[in-house]
C-alpha cells in the first residue's frame, strides 16, 4: 500500500490518503534497458517538497531528490554546503508526496568520498529516515568500490559522471566536459567502472554528445542524460529551471513554462488588492479561478 495525498476543502492543504497503487521499483528501472536499448525512455525530474512531489509524481519515472536543493531551495552558492540532514528533510516530504515514481535521494559532499563504510553508514540513515528506494553519489572509478559495498548490502545505487557538482572546485566550473580525448577516455572509463560495480543507472552531466552516445551504447544498464544527448536512456532537469523559475538556467535547459512570472504578477496583483484595501474579508465569499483549489 502506498500513499498519495488529496486535498481537504476544509484546509485547501494536502492530507494523507491510502492509495492501493504500488511505485515502480529499482529492478523494473534497470530492466528498461534491454540489449542495449530502451524502448521507452525513462523519465526523471528533481523534487524537494511533498507538493513539488504530488505534482510531479505521476508523469515521472523517477523523483530526484538532487543537492541541486542548495542553490534552488537555500541560495547557496553551489552543492558543497548541503548537508546530510537537509537531504533527509526533503528526501522524506518528496517520498511521502509521492506513490508512483522511484525516489532517489543524493548523497551530499563528504557524505560517502572517505571510505565505503562511511558511504553505508550515511546511505543506510538516509533510506531509513526518508524512506527512499536508492541514493545518488557522483564520482566514477574512485567510487566504484564504494558502489559495490552499498550494492551488495542491499543500498541500490545511482552513479554521476562526466560535470560532477560538488567537484566544481576540482573541476574548475561547469563547463562541458570530455572535449579532450584524455578526458572522453575518463568518463567512458569512469561510467563501465560504476556498471560493473552494480550501479543500476548512471546520470551523465555535462559531456559532448558523442559521448553520451558512447557510454549509452557501451554500458548495459541506463542512462540519464542531462546536457548530454538525446540519445540516453532517459533525462532528467532540475524542475525549477524547466519551469522558467529563474531568469539565468544552463544552456541545454529547456524551459516549459515562465513560473516565475505567474508568481510575480500574482504577488503583484495580490498587493494591489491589500494596498487598495479591497482584499476579501472572512465575511465575503471567496470565488477561485478556474483550476484553483477552493
Amino acid at each position: 500500500m502506498s500513499t498519495t495525498f488529496q486535498l481537504d476543502t476544509s484546509t485547501s492543504r494536502a492530507h494523507p490518503t491510502p492509495a492501493p497503487m504500488k511505485r515502480i521499483t529499482v529492478p523494473q528501472i534497470r530492466a528498461r534497458k534491454v540489449n542495449g536499448t530502451t524502448a521507452q525512455p525513462i523519465v526523471m525530474l528533481t523534487a524537494y517538497t511533498a507538493r513539488q512531489a504530488q505534482l510531479l509524481d505521476a508523469h515521472c519515472d523517477m523523483l530526484l531528490v538532487g543537492d541541486s536543493l542548495g542553490q534552488v531551495i537555500y541560495g547557496l552558492p553551489s552543492s558543497v554546503p548541503v548537508t546530510i540532514d537537509m537531504m533527509i528533510a526533503h528526501g522524506a516530504a518528496v517520498v511521502r508526496g509521492s506513490y508512483h515514481a522511484v525516489v532517489v535521494v543524493d548523497m551530499p559532499f563528504g557524505s560517502y568520498e572517505a571510505s565505503p563504510l562511511q558511504a553505508f553508514d550515511s546511505a543506510a540513515r538516509v533510506m531509513k529516515e526518508t524512506g527512499c528506494a536508492a541514493i545518488k553519489l557522483e564520482g566514477g572509478e574512485a567510487m566504484a568500490e564504494t558502489v559495490a559495498f552499498l550494492v551488495q548490502r542491499g543500498i541500490p545505487v545511482m552513479g554521476h559522471v562526466g560535470l560532477t557538482p560538488q567537484a566544481v572546485n576540482v573541476l574548475g566550473g561547469y563547463n562541458a566536459r570530455g572535449r579532450s580525448a584524455a578526458e572522453a577516455d575518463k568518463i567512458l572509463a569512469d561510467a563501465r567502472a560504476l556498471e560493473s560495480a552494480g550501479a543500476f543507472a548512471v546520470v551523465i552531466e555535462g559531456v559532448v554528445e558523442p559521448i553520451a552516445v558512447a557510454i549509452t551504447q557501451g554500458i548495459a544498464c541506463p542512462t540519464i542524460g542531462i546536457g548530454a544527448s538525446a540519445q540516453c536512456d532517459g533525462q532528467v532537469l532540475v524542475t525549477e529551471d524547466m519551469l522558467g523559475m529563474f531568469e539565468r538556467v544552463p544552456r541545454f535547459v529547456k524551459i516549459y513554462e515562465n513560473i516565475a512570472a505567474t508568481i510575480g504578477n500574482a504577488a503583484a496583483n495580490y498587493a494591489a488588492e491589500v494596498r487598495a484595501r479591497s482584499f476579501p474579508g472572512p465575511e465575503q465569499t471567496y470565488q477561485p479561478r478556474q483550476g484553483q483549489a477552493e
